[in-house]
């Protein structure tokens, strides 16, 4: 009788392996000569909570960036400032702002509900309605939101109005709010008037895993539910199964990738990285072992507050950040302070200076010019203290 072999088990890929792989599909492994445009897209979105991460995380992965094209595409409206994944601030091309925010609606009705003992008594189709009109009328500040909003229901939250007003619909941030080398208070429209076009109906969320792993992959399906702040995405996993390829973790949990996707080998080099707060390869997976070791879990944060984060060989080495308040390196000079975590070798300490004076050299608008640069290394203090 014939007998039927068992399909061989699934690679098990290392804390390395992961590593060189995630570096290689976010740009950190090597930087590429793609456009700030298509980089944006193939990331699948930049973490832009804050207003100057965005243009960092493209300065530590496209080669011959300047911070000016990222802006072109802010002030052209092919890119925008719009909540999306985990009800944080993103950057997406147009494209993207137009199909992901629907994908996440789920997420916003669920954390709308967390506010819902300070809007009783509110129609909240009817506050999407008014919140609408007024935000197409002109952009608003969050605090003009909030004073139209309580008019209509006084005995409401105020608190609770805002969020709901952006939980309801897809407000972007307008510039010249996030505009390299300009400034701007926070005014809020919606995607659909500030980019003149309807946003899509809620697509299938299969193409979105495609490119979540092309992107962060190998991945779990609870990685990505982590990153796009979604759930019950395993019947969508099982869906794709037949086009994807699977491994496992040391921890035996399921890994899915694309087949064809990049898996460079565990020893491939990985030169230095500056990361601004908050970067999506640091927050992109629910088990962050294959950037940040488990010693170092914690350290480039206090709270809500995420610090600048040095990678040494693929991983989490330092926290950086400009200036330290000591007496100025000289006119046009910039001062880069950099804390290691454990200890680096000279030979890393020399490769991290010359990454830092790389990244100001390119970042010269922010962090005050060319002229001369001042960076010191420190024993780590949180920055928070």
């Amino acid at each position: 009788m014939a007998t039927t072999r068992n399909p061989a088990a699934p690679a098990v890929l290392s804390p390395r392996a992961l590593n060189r792989a995630t570096l290689e599909r976010q740009l950190l492994l090597r930087r590429s000569a793609m456009s700030a445009k298509d980089a944006v897209a193939h990331l699948v979105g930049l973490q832009a909570q804050n207003t100057k991460p965005p243009y960092y995380q493209l300065c530590a992965r496209l080669d011959g960036f300047d911070p000016a094209e990222l802006a072109a595409l802010m002030e052209s409206r092919e890119a925008v400032r719009i909540v999306t994944m985990r009800s944080t601030i993103h950057m997406h091309t147009a494209a993207d702002a137009l199909t992901l925010r629907p994908l996440v609606q789920a997420a916003r009705d669920r954390e709308l509900k967390t506010f819902r003992k300070g809007l009783v008594g509110v129609d909240l189709v009817r506050l999407r309605a008014v919140s609408r009109e007024f935000v197409e009328e002109r952009p608003r500040t969050p605090g003009e939101i909030r004073e139209e909003l309580l008019g209509r229901w006084p005995d409401a939250d105020p608190q609770a109005l805002g969020v709901a007003a952006r939980c309801l619909l897809p407000l972007v941030q307008v510039t010249p709010r996030g505009v390299w080398g300009r400034s701007g208070r926070v005014a809020l429209t919606t995607v659909e008037h500030w980019l003149g076009a309807p946003s899509e109906p809620v697509p299938s969320p299969d193409a979105t895993v495609l490119r979540y792993l092309g992107a962060f992959g190998p991945a779990s399906v609870k990685d990505m539910q982590m990153w796009a702040g979604l759930t019950r995405l395993r019947e969508v996993f099982e869906r794709l199964r037949p086009k994807l390829v699977t491994f496992r973790d040391e921890n035996g949990a399921e890994l899915f990738d694309l087949p064809d996707a990049p898996r460079p080998d565990e020893d491939t080099p990985a030169p230095p990285r500056f990361l601004p707060e908050f970067d999506n390869v640091l927050l992109g997976h629910a088990d962050r072992t294959r950037v940040i070791p488990p010693r170092f879990h914690g350290r480039n944060g206090n709270g809500n507050q995420a610090y600048g984060t040095v990678l040494v060989d693929g991983f989490l080495a330092a926290v950086w950040r400009l200036g330290d308040g000591a007496s100025s390196p000289g006119p046009g000079a910039a001062s880069l302070t950099v804390q290691p975590l454990g200890r680096l070798g000279r030979a890393e300490r020399d490769a991290v200076t010359e990454e830092a004076v790389r990244m100001l050299s390119v970042m010269r608008t922010e962090a005050g010019g060319t002229d001369g640069h001042d960076i010191r290394f420190a024993a780590f203090v949180d920055f928070g203290e």
